[in-house]
């Protein structure tokens, strides 16, 4: 699976768990560990646990995949998922006010995933996957 599409996927399953502003940065070029980050937010810690727990099970059940690392999800306000070519900050709204990742990189391209992805998580799940 190529990145972008692997950021797609990851934001159909945060859609699915009714993530909000989930958003793709696009860091191809600018930093030499990732692709992609996809960042969203849950509107409290306990969602922000649903929805990583929505795209781990997701991406190992649909794709194989399992993140190389997780760290957060004991307090759930800031829980990063590293898939290398795409790495996944879910946030609670006051942590994702408190650090501004887009902020730090501002420059980059900028995709606001929505109805299209949460469509496509919609009809993974009719068919199972």
């Amino acid at each position: 699976m190529s990145p972008d599409a692997l950021a797609r996927t990851i934001a159909a399953h945060a859609l699915d768990k009714k993530a909000v502003d989930v958003v793709g940065l696009d860091l191809r070029g600018v930093a030499g560990y990732t692709d992609f980050f996809v960042v969203c937010s849950g509107n409290t810690d306990r969602q922000a646990k649903a929805i990583h727990d929505g795209i781990h099970f997701g991406l190992k059940k649909g794709e194989g995949l399992l993140p190389r690392r997780v760290e957060g999800t004991t307090e759930a306000r800031w829980i990063l998922m590293d898939y290398l070519d795409v790495v996944v900050h879910v946030f609670t709204p006051e942590a994702r006010e408190f650090y501004r990742l887009e902020s730090l990189w501002g420059e980059v391209p900028r995709t606001d995933y929505g109805a299209e992805e949460a469509a496509l998580a919609e009809a993974g799940a009719e068919t199972g996957r």
